[in-house]
């Protein structure tokens, strides 16, 4: 993926405009449109996806499992020299590529079904496709934010963003699960292939203000990630985060990966009713992304982080819990799912806020794809695990397993520094 480094406007500075006015900059505005559009439709196919897997195509757990893995392998195998690559290109150009890739890999899917020629492997290899196209595309997401407002803007954007996310997840497992009934999970999956579009168009009209080092200024390949990989790991408040997350999307991705065959099959709970499941849990994530302001000005910066991470770690025993309990599992779900949203919010916002005020522009690429590669990298091997350990064990045993594993995670950041440092350092700490 080749990218320009003449920018139509290096030098113009963010829109001067005042602090928490971000709902009245037009540039804001227009990649906020785009992206809420997306972030809806990624809603209606993450429901779509397991419905069509589980019960039109009769996936076995293995099969959930691969598919799973296929999905994230990206940032295992090309996450950390993304990153660099990244750093050297227009980080919106990166998005808009992205996003054209996405939509067509996803509109393949319906015409395989129509042609009656839908296998799992599609699937698995659209899966691959849509990963790369997604590690390119979260990197640079994380990364641009900092170029189209101001430092002091950085929060209050995470959090719009954040709450636009858990609003449409709200509102698209609703509308995916009444498209399932009414067109079919295949077909739903072109609603998503056409939000993707209209985030390309909606990027393809934004104006960023970042400046991209001439190619002369460019280090080796390997120099670039191994500078990237010692700005995280030698700091010893992002080395924790690093940590907490990893473990925990470890044995969250285990859980999650059995999650649509533990809900409608071992639960027996309708694709309506796993609409349902999403929908309540985005609603505890647009309560954490409100929340989240209010309680780091009380209780601080640096606590925020172990205490949502204690919170969404704990929280996690709560959804194996549900199998020993049918007569009321449903509930047990509902709860678990919006009690873990709205901390999983609490510290994602704050954390990620952090990083990206900490972090020189020059290594935001890199930074952000070298986490990434840590946290997200252990995912494909966390989906694998769940297939083996689903076919040896069971659903409802691999779901205590990766239960139990997530309340370890939170380890790293509650013995940390975290609770003895109200306010984070700032850049030049």
């Amino acid at each position: 993926m080749s990218q320009s480094v003449q920018p139509e406007d290096l030098t113009t500075a963010p829109a001067d405009v005042s602090l928490g006015s971000l709902w009245r900059d037009r540039n804001f505005l227009t990649m906020w449109s785009g992206q809420a559009l997306s972030q809806f439709g990624a809603q209606i196919t993450e429901l779509a996806l397991p419905v069509l897997a589980v019960l039109l195509l009769h996936a076995t757990e293995f099969e959930i499992g691969v598919l799973n893995a296929a999905g994230t392998a990206a940032f295992l195998v090309v996450g950390l020299p993304a990153g660099a690559w990244i750093d050297r290109m227009r980080k919106r150009h990166v998005m808009i590529v992205a996003d054209l890739v996405r939509a067509l890999a996803l509109a393949s899917l319906p015409l395989l079904w129509v042609l009656g020629a839908l296998q799992i492997w599609h699937m698995v290899a659209v899966a691959l496709v849509m990963g790369i196209a997604t590690v390119f595309f979260d990197v640079s997401y994380q990364s641009v934010i900092p170029s189209l407002v101001r430092p002091g803007q950085i929060a209050e954007a995470n959090g719009k963003f954040e709450t636009t996310a858990q609003l449409a997840g709200i509102a698209g497992p609703a509308a995916g699960g009444w498209l399932i009934g009414v067109i079919t999970a295949p077909l739903a999956i072109l609603v998503t292939a056409g939000t993707y579009v209209a985030s390309m168009l909606a990027l393809a009209f934004t104006r960023d203000h970042e400046r991209v080092a001439p190619a002369a200024e460019h280090d080796p390949l390997a120099r670039s990630i191994g500078e990237g990989l010692r700005w995280v790991f030698g700091n010893r408040y992002l080395r924790r985060i690093v940590g907490t997350t990893a473990v925990s999307n470890f044995f969250s991705t285990v859980t999650f990966t059995l999650m649509p065959i533990f809900l409608l099959r071992t639960l027996g709970i309708t694709p309506e009713g796993l609409g349902l499941v999403f929908a309540v849990s985005s609603l505890g994530g647009v309560a954490g992304a409100m929340a989240t302001p209010h309680i780091v000005r009380r209780l601080g910066e640096g606590p925020a982080i172990p205490i949502g991470a204690i919170a969404f770690s704990s929280i996690a025993l709560l959804l194996p819990l549900a199998a020993t309990f049918p007569d009321v599992a449903f509930p047990i779900v509902l709860v678990q799912g919006f009690v873990a949203m709205f901390s999983v919010l609490l510290y994602n916002i704050t954390q990620v806020t952090f990083r990206q005020r900490i972090t020189p522009p020059r290594l935001l690429g890199r930074m952000n794809a070298s986490i990434r590669f840590c946290v997200w990298g252990v995912m494909p091997l966390a989906a694998l695990t769940a297939g083996g350990l689903g076919t040896w064990l069971g659903t409802t045993a691999t779901m205590w397993i990766g239960a139990v594993g997530s309340v370890a995670s939170a380890l790293f950041v509650v013995t940390g520094p975290f609770w003895t440092t109200r306010s984070l350092p700032d850049p030049g700490a």
